[in-house]
């Protein structure tokens, strides 16, 4: 069975695929806020970040440093295939879970 990721997993995970060769923490947390409306600290980020390779769901390699930075290497993270599947997993169970309950939670219109 592909790996269970919670909301906010999903939520980095998709950033770092929206952000593709960009996917660098401070960009991946710049994502959340602007799509998603969540602030992150550095650290619950990074402790996100390194959940998510534990599981195998990310993964990172070293890029060069900026000269913001002193020329200090970055991380530059990508999505796994497993990380994929369990996010298709993920979208396929919520929408079995709203199959038939759309209705009932549109926005009343008047």
């Amino acid at each position: 069975a592909p790996a269970y990721v919670g909301e906010f997993e999903q939520l980095l995970l998709l950033a770092v695929l929206r952000l593709g060769s960009e996917a660098y923490a401070l960009d991946i947390a710049r994502e959340l806020d602007v799509r998603a409306g969540r602030s992150v600290s550095r650290g619950a980020l990074y402790t996100s970040l390194d959940r998510l390779e534990d599981k195998g769901l990310l993964r990172w390699k070293p890029a060069a440093g900026t000269p913001t930075r002193n020329g200090l290497p970055r991380r530059l993270y990508t999505v796994t295939a497993a990380g994929l599947t369990a996010l298709r997993a993920s979208r396929s169970t919520l929408r079995r879970m709203w199959r038939g309950i759309e209705d009932l939670l549109e926005e009343p219109t008047s």
